[in-house]
């Protein structure tokens, strides 16, 4: 199942909404949020009991240490944001018309950073990734609400490429991201099942058993890409940031779940 070339933000949402509907009856839309455990019963019950003792707690503690310390100059993370950074990043990534571009989460501390000259930190794991943890932590349960404004081609047009991005095959295997999530969810590939790409945004950052430590969602990206043998992307770069506002409109009225685990 491919979306229309053609079609519409909304149109391509209901669309993936009614084929996952006829693909997993028995799942309610804030399934979704608990990615492959919603549909794998037996990873579900371990998961579950990983949950009562998360791993991710002292990234989640360490986090909002980092959030209230204050840059040099005095100022803090709060002072950059809406609402203080408090209950915020469901709303994110964000297009900002002013740059022209998409902001994610992540992008936005870094930006922060800088205008208080700070040095910006690595996307894709350690001080970020705990950082992220706090200010997602302050949104789980609040319902992904990304927009792409009417206002303005060019959000539209990193919307389309997002997606183009999602359905093009690339590297040395020729998979696309849909040809394991939206093509063979819910089957396996080797040993692992295969989760569906409605709500992928909504758990990060992670825990993954795998790294044995935090990781942020552009992290997992790249991870995907070197494990089809093809390039990967630098930090905060454009292809990966559209891909991030395509899959989060796509998870829209999915609750935020993270921080969370993963395998």
């Amino acid at each position: 199942m491919a979306l229309p070339v053609q079609a519409g933000p909304s149109e391509d949402q209901h669309q993936l909404r009614q084929y996952y509907q006829r693909l997993f009856p028995q799942l309610q839309l804030q399934d979704y949020g608990n990615g492959v455990y919603a549909i794998d019963v037996i990873a579900r019950s371990s998961w579950l009991a990983i949950e009562e003792f998360p791993p991710y707690q002292p990234a989640l503690e360490q986090g909002q240490v980092l959030f209230g310390t204050a840059f040099n100059n005095g100022r803090h993370y709060g002072d950059c944001f809406e609402r203080r950074g408090i209950g915020i990043a469901h709303y994110y990534p964000r297009w900002d018309s002013q740059k022209g571009a998409v902001v994610t989460l992540a992008q936005a501390v870094n930006n922060c950073r800088i205008a208080n000259r700070e040095l910006p930190l690595d996307i894709f794991k350690g001080s970020m990734a705990e950082l992220l943890a706090y200010m997602v932590f302050t949104s789980r349960g609040q319902p992904i609400s990304v927009v792409i404004p009417d206002n303005d081609p060019r959000a539209l047009l990193a919307y389309q490429q997002g997606k183009a991005f999602y359905y093009q095959r690339r590297g040395q295997l020729n998979f696309a991201c849909a040809t394991c999530h939206v093509q063979n969810a819910g089957k396996k590939l080797r040993s692992e099942i295969l989760s569906a790409a409605l709500g992928h945004t909504n758990s990060w950052p992670t825990y993954r058993l795998k790294w044995g430590e935090m990781g942020t969602l552009q992290r997992r990206f790249n991870e995907c890409l070197a494990q089809i043998k093809a390039p990967v992307f630098p930090s905060s770069s454009i292809e990966s940031n559209n891909l991030e506002y395509f899959l989060a409109y796509m998870g829209n009225g999915v609750n935020i779940t993270g921080p969370s685990v993963r395998k």
